[in-house]
């Protein structure tokens, strides 16, 4: 059965299929587009009670939000492409640990800067420069932890690449493309070292150029 990914020119869906690619899970895509109103579609609102994308269809299972779907297939195929929960109880929690770190301190003040710089002029916003410099500050300070953290591991949950580390490829894609901001990575050593590492995976190399979106 062939999983369909709903969505895939957006940020979060794209950490479903950078998950699905390194774990050799054979999908295909269906566009939704936000500009046109299309996640409010009755039909989608089936799927996706909330709207948002993205959504996968795995034969007669429906599942949503990124991270869940990531975990899902992370585990279901386990033993199959690339190991991203690691091997011992306690890799898997560094592994949830730093998916945590992401969704909650990281994603927020990137996620802003992306709304605000990227997808606020289309429609029709003027970002505000306050408001700019407060999300870069406070994504800052996450990162120089992350600097610190990387210091001692070459991932964030040990010395392999894991769910922690793919999650967070969609949104920094676009921190250092089009919010303009490349230097808050490359002022950090290590978390450059770190981001070059995993942008230049095939999997993600593969999931912008079939899905660039806004990159």
């Amino acid at each position: 059965m062939v999983v369909k990914v709903y969505g895939p020119d957006y940020g979060s869906p794209k950490r479903v299929l950078v998950c699905l690619i390194e774990k050799g899970v054979k999908f295909e895509t269906a566009g939704i587009d936000l500009f046109k109103g299309e996640h409010r579609a009755p039909d989608y609102l089936k799927l996706q009670p909330f709207g948002s994308v993205p959504v996968v269809q795995d034969g007669d299972y429906t599942l949503f939000e990124s991270r869940a779907i990531i975990r899902y297939y992370a585990e279901k195929y386990k033993h199959q492409g690339t190991d991203l929960l690691g091997k011992t109880i306690e890799e898997r929690g560094l592994v949830e640990q730093w998916l945590e770190v992401e969704a909650q301190n990281y994603h927020p003040p990137i996620y802003d800067l992306v709304l605000k710089i990227v997808f606020g002029p289309l429609m029709g916003d003027t970002p505000d420069p306050k408001l700019i410099k407060e999300s870069e500050d406070k994504l800052s300070k996450v990162l120089d932890v992350y600097e610190e953290r990387l210091s001692k591991s070459k991932y964030l949950a040990g010395d392999f690449v894991s769910l922690a580390d793919l999650s967070h490829l969609p949104f920094t894609q676009y921190l250092v493309g089009k919010v303009g901001k490349e230097y808050l990575i490359r002022d950090r050593k290590h978390v450059s070292s770190w981001w070059d590492d995993i942008s230049s995976r095939p999997s993600w190399k593969k999931v912008v150029e079939l899905w660039p979106g806004l990159y």
